[in-house]
């Protein structure tokens, strides 16, 4: 089939495309953000950077900028149907919580900061 002189060209729009990259949404960075910002004031965190892969999206919390992370948490939809998608890590890379509820997740951090306004 050709196309008619002066005809636009019709291109299909893809079905069923997978994002370029995984990351979180509107709801979620709100909830990490505000944790980051009451542990910022707790004095314990002071700096943080995001990453966002084709199959991760990842938040990481320093205690200061040269360090390694004192925490990690990813956030993997391709686990969603198994343990869950979202997994906390330690400073040493171990799995401190994993789940599919991110407020879950977070808890272990939640507490550490009423311990941190405790002290």
């Amino acid at each position: 089939m050709s196309a008619s002189p002066g005809a636009p060209n019709v291109v299909p729009f893809p079905g069923n495309r997978q994002p370029q990259q995984v990351g979180f949404e509107r709801a979620e960075l709100m909830r990490i953000l505000d944790l980051y910002g009451r542990m910022v004031a707790a004095g314990e965190w002071r700096d943080y950077a995001m990453d966002f892969a084709k199959d991760c999206a990842t938040f990481a919390a320093f205690r200061r900028a040269a360090d390694t992370p004192q925490m990690r948490l990813e956030k993997r939809p391709s686990l969603r149907n198994r343990q869950g998608m979202w997994a906390l890590f330690g400073e040493q890379g171990q799995v401190l919580k994993r789940g599919h509820e991110l407020a879950s997740v977070l808890a272990p951090l939640e507490r550490r900061l009423v311990k941190a306004v405790d002290a």
